[in-house]
């Protein structure tokens, strides 16, 4: 079924958990890597996933279409993912660099990773980025996003997307020659 059609089936349906439920399962591991490689903990991003799928839930009765269902959906898991790692953040009174320290030793010591040294040394540059770069950086290189969704979901223009995955590829970079 196409976006539309779910989103339709939701709307009309008596059975709207069916229509949901159908959405969930075309998107929950798209979605899912999207917040995991910004949480990296699984356990986290297993809680940032349902807290995206609640807000959904919550607003799909007022969804307009005049975004993609997928792009919404993005956008919802990158909002919600941006607020736990503020919450993190002000909780324990942490520096972004602390916090970003905590993330990549979460890294290590993460059962479910399964990546060798190279991708480990890659996922620590990302997290060595600011935060915006990160995030574009993993949007376009892992999701092979177009700038144009880009746009939509992060709210900015495509120029200022194409330079912080530029500055971001460089920092990469230079991180790995280290």
């Amino acid at each position: 079924m196409t976006d539309k059609e779910l989103v339709q089936l939701f709307l009309d349906s008596d059975n709207p958990d069916y229509a949901f439920n159908l959405i969930v399962n075309k998107y929950r591991e798209r979605l899912y890597w999207h917040i995991r490689k910004m949480i990296i903990s699984h356990d986290d991003t297993d809680d940032v996933l349902q807290n995206t799928f609640i807000k959904a839930w919550n607003a799909l009765p007022e969804f307009r279409g005049e975004s993609q269902l997928f792009t919404w959906l993005y956008r919802i898991a990158t909002n919600e993912s941006l607020t736990f790692l503020k919450k993190k953040r002000t909780k324990f009174f942490l520096p972004l660099v602390d916090v970003e320290r905590q993330l990549s030793n979460s890294l290590e010591d993460d059962s479910h990773f399964n990546g060798d040294a190279i991708q480990k040394k890659l996922q620590k540059a990302i997290l060595k980025l600011p935060e915006k770069q990160r995030l574009v950086f993993n949007m376009r290189y892992f999701d092979e996003m177009k700038y144009e969704d880009m746009s939509a979901i992060l709210d900015t223009s495509v120029g200022a997307l194409k330079a912080s995955y530029h500055h971001a590829v460089q920092k990469i970079e230079k991180f790995m020659e280290e």
